[in-house]
């Protein structure tokens, strides 16, 4: 027996059938798992995968032009692909690269999205450098590239 982290009881040498009928749910069956995660962890984890870099490149793929948008709409109804991920992409392109930035609300009307998922998106972008927000006007344009 091996007991894992929550305190249940493996046994190594248990059958996959055996395993379905103990815990009453097929193998292959798909569960949703959500994750909480604070700012700072966020900020953390795309700090580590891009290697420090706040993704320059990145941002200089979305300036001056929709042709990402384009591309993205056709493979939002693939389940190949994270919808949530194109989304948040699109969600990106559409705040300006200067000038005074644009509000949640018109971020969401443009693209279909409710303005608390929005808002969901670029608080996310913000946390992890992508996005800042002017506090008087609430509205967000995206981060200048750090000098190279």
């Amino acid at each position: 027996m091996i007991r894992t982290g929550q305190g249940h009881a493996h046994d190594p040498g248990d059958t996959r059938a055996s395993q379905q009928k103990k815990h009453g749910f097929e193998m292959d069956e798909v569960r949703p798992v959500v994750l909480a995660l604070a700012d700072h962890q966020v900020a953390s984890i795309v700090s580590q995968v891009s290697g420090g870099a706040r993704l320059p490149g990145l941002l200089e793929a979305l300036s001056g032009s929709r042709t990402l948008r384009s591309s993205i709409r056709p493979l939002l109804d693939d389940p190949r692909y994270s919808r949530s991920t194109l989304r948040a992409l699109m969600v990106l392109e559409a705040c300006p690269p200067e000038n005074e930035g644009r509000e949640v609300t018109a971020v969401a009307k443009e693209l279909g999205l409710s303005p608390a998922t929005a808002y969901r998106y670029v608080s996310t972008w913000e946390a992890v450098g992508l996005l800042e927000r002017d506090p008087k006007s609430r509205r967000y344009r995206r981060a200048p590239a750090e000098p190279q």
